[in-house]
């Protein structure tokens, strides 16, 4: 009896089995009290109309002589006896009741039997009826038959109610669990049914909140990864091509070790975020918001992506005279820059050109490429979105640049936007918050003043 549903029954029927006895068992102490109670009003009405007789009856003055009148029948018994004899017949409360007028009634063993009785005085004599007890209990006995076949029906309707209950009960439970069990092999159940008892219901919605949390879990963890896999192109490319130069002699070596370094730390950043992601269950990027001159960044940002250019025959302009303070993270401004070149290098055709600007604490991204078709400019931060419209027919990434892009500037309390002409070139604006004025001289490797998160959702 492991299931819920029989443990349920069986609770439910032995608390019902144990309301019917203890109702049967006072029901019977009641009618059985009732019918005494009957029994001696009824005899007490034939006395009193026995003894009216005997005092309407004529007489001749003289006592009554010898033991007095006795009427015997099988089961009641009338004798019409002296004050005297009434006195030794009776129990001694009744024979007083007697002397002093009142009528008597009660139970008397006599003769090795039971009775019940009722007396009333009639001149100096006393007129009583016995009844056996075992009449009386006949006449009650039926009402004791009555009573236990209305509790074994009453018992086996609540039995049948208390199993439909149990079941009404463990169903949803069974439900749950079943779901359970589904989930936890990869299973995808959907909602359950939220019904039944309150906390049957509440244990429902519970589990399809828990799915659902799983669910966006799941979707966040692997667009995280996602993310973090199409930003470790970049740094690895770029280590490549400097790797290459060196080893045919076409770059200054000093230099492309200093490249290589640079890429290296934010390699190294990057697994620090998926080290974050095992252990503390995050899924997003870590953002430092500090004081940083975006001309800098530009000068960095076209560096890592000048050989790129210069292979297929795209002439990569940088636009960046003076500094241009904002707050933001470096290496994360970066990588948005770095996402935005090579969407744009890779899209504008051999002779074209991709221009980097930094003004007035926003750098543009624009470029002489194909463009962007005006209805799909409201989707083109989604993930995926431009890589199944345009993959057919022009050379496009895996789809998750311009949603990392969106994603790490809003970290950085900044903002993107995309203008484009079809036919004549896109242009990305990327907006980031004007440097503190307490920090304005900080370098770009300056203090820490928060910490943030970008979210991958």
């Amino acid at each position: 009896m492991r299931s819920l549903r029989a443990r349920e029954f069986v609770a439910i029927a032995l608390a019902v089995l144990a309301s019917v006895a203890v109702t049967l068992v006072v029901a019977v102490v009641l009618v059985r009290r009732s019918v005494r109670d009957e029994a001696l009003k009824s005899l007490s009405r034939q006395a009193a109309l026995i003894a009216a007789q005997e005092r309407s009856r004529p007489t001749s003055g003289q006592p009554l002589a010898g033991l007095g009148a006795f009427f015997d029948t099988q089961q009641e018994r009338l004798a019409i006896v002296s004050l005297g004899q009434a006195d030794f017949l009776l129990p001694a409360d009744g024979a007083a009741d007697l002397r002093a007028g009142r009528p008597a009634r009660g139970s008397l063993d006599t003769g090795g039997r039971s009775y019940l009785y009722a007396a009333q005085r009639s001149g100096d004599r006393a007129v009583v009826l016995l009844r056996s007890t075992k009449l009386v209990a006949s006449d009650w006995s039926a009402f004791t038959l009555a009573f236990v076949i209305a509790a074994v029906v009453g018992a086996a309707l609540a039995a049948l109610a208390a199993f439909v209950f149990a079941g009404a009960i463990a169903r949803p439970i069974t439900r749950v669990a079943r779901a359970t069990r589904g989930l936890a092999t990869g299973e995808r159940h959907g909602p359950v049914p939220v019904e039944g008892p309150t906390e049957v219901a509440a244990l429902a919605a519970a589990f399809n909140e828990m799915e659902t949390e799983l669910d966006r879990a799941k979707n966040a963890e692997q667009s995280f990864l996602l993310s973090v896999s199409h930003e470790l192109k970049t740094p690895i490319a770029v280590i490549r091509g400097h790797a290459e130069g060196v080893l045919d002699r076409v770059m200054d070596a000093p230099k492309a070790a200093m490249v290589v370094v640079q890429e290296s730390r934010r390699l190294e950043r990057l697994v620090h975020d998926l080290l974050d992601l095992a252990r503390l269950n995050q899924r997003a990027f870590t953002v430092v918001p500090t004081t940083v001159d975006l001309a800098e960044l530009v000068a960095e940002a076209c560096a890592r992506h000048e050989d790129e250019a210069r292979r297929v025959g795209v002439a990569l302009v940088e636009e960046a005279a003076d500094p241009v303070p904002a707050t933001a993270d470096p290496d994360r401004v970066v990588q948005v820059l770095s996402n935005l070149i090579e969407n744009a290098v890779r899209s504008t055709p051999a002779g074209g050109t991709v221009t980097v600007a930094a003004a007035d604490g926003c750098v543009r991204v624009s470029d002489t490429g194909p463009g962007i078709e005006a209805e799909d400019l409201a989707r083109a931060f989604e993930r995926f979105f431009l890589y199944s419209r345009y993959a057919a027919n022009r050379t496009v990434g895996t789809g998750l640049g311009l949603a990392v892009v969106k994603e790490l500037t809003e970290a950085m309390d900044g903002t993107v936007t995309v203008e484009s002409t079809p036919g004549r070139g896109t242009t990305f604006k990327v907006t980031l918050p004007p440097a503190s004025p307490v920090s304005a001289g900080t370098s770009t490797s300056g203090g820490l003043h928060i910490s943030r998160r970008a979210s991958y959702r």
